[in-house]
């Protein structure tokens, strides 16, 4: 092992993570803004371990001189998605990216592992910008669904355990599990309207209450005590009857009342 300073090494590693996360998280948000839904049900990220990367470098047989380029996976992104037709999407989104290059891409959802594994890869060329100048470097991102993630957790921590030697009946048992997961991902997408309607009428329930509520605050600041609780009265009425078209129907009426309490009108 060469007497390299680690901490240093993965700092631009650890970089590329964070500024990752938070351009795919603002994504994320983007498109929820623009369409009412993302593609993208969240990010996360991590550096490899120093003994992973080790271990990923003796299994291969790469020099240690040329982890950096060897090993394409020290720094990981993880992209959650509801679908699988979602996966494809937020792939068309990286690739366009013009703040980093896509080297490769694999796709274990269409052409999954024989061990059932799911996934989609692409492999990233980053800029960070260090003390000392820029340097690329090279990251994976992952995109899954959640029942992809959910098999892929459990078959990582067998094969941590069992060393990449998986008991015969361990390794059957998760083709099964592979094969549900599988089916859940597809009956998903059967109802995927279905779902996507319901997700935003949640949104829009949960928004216009927030609406409403920030509204009647609003009406104490301008000192109308008695509307402000009226309404609230009435509010908490209509939320009780789950009457959605009720709550509309009152935010209208705070709002009007806003206005006029703006321009100094009576009570």
């Amino acid at each position: 092992m060469d007497g390299r300073d680690w901490g240093l090494f993965l700092q631009p590693y650890e970089q590329a993570v964070e500024e990752l996360k938070v351009k795919l998280k603002t994504l994320r948000t983007e498109l929820k803004n623009r369409e009412a839904y993302s593609p993208i049900e969240f990010v996360t990220g991590r550096v490899k371990r120093i003994s992973s990367i080790l271990e990923k470098a003796k299994r291969l047989s790469v020099p240690m001189e040329n982890i950096d380029t060897g090993i394409e996976d020290i720094a990981g992104i993880r992209i959650m998605c509801q679908f699988v037709d979602d996966i494809h999407r937020v792939a068309s989104f990286i690739r366009l990216r013009k703040d980093l290059k896509l080297v490769y891409e694999k796709d274990y959802v269409t052409n999954f592992k024989d061990s059932g594994y799911r996934s989609y890869h692409m492999i990233v060329e980053y800029p960070v910008q260090t003390a000392i100048g820029l340097k690329h470097v090279l990251a994976e991102i992952q995109i899954r669904t959640l029942a992809m993630n959910f098999w892929a957790t459990i078959e990582h921590s067998l094969n941590y355990k069992y060393k990449e030697s998986l008991p015969d009946e361990v390794r059957d048992r998760l083709k099964k599990a592979a094969e549900a997961a599988s089916v859940l991902d597809t009956e998903m997408s059967s109802i995927h309207k279905e779902i996507l309607n319901a997700q935003r009428e949640f949104e829009e329930k949960s928004n216009m209450v927030s609406s409403v509520l920030s509204d009647i605050q609003e009406l104490y600041f301008f000192h109308r005590v008695r509307e402000a609780v009226q309404f609230q009265l009435r509010f908490n009425e209509l939320w009780e009857q789950e009457d959605a078209y009720g709550i509309r129907m009152l935010s209208d009426e705070i709002r009007t009342a806003i206005n006029r309490a703006k321009k100094g009108g009576a009570n």
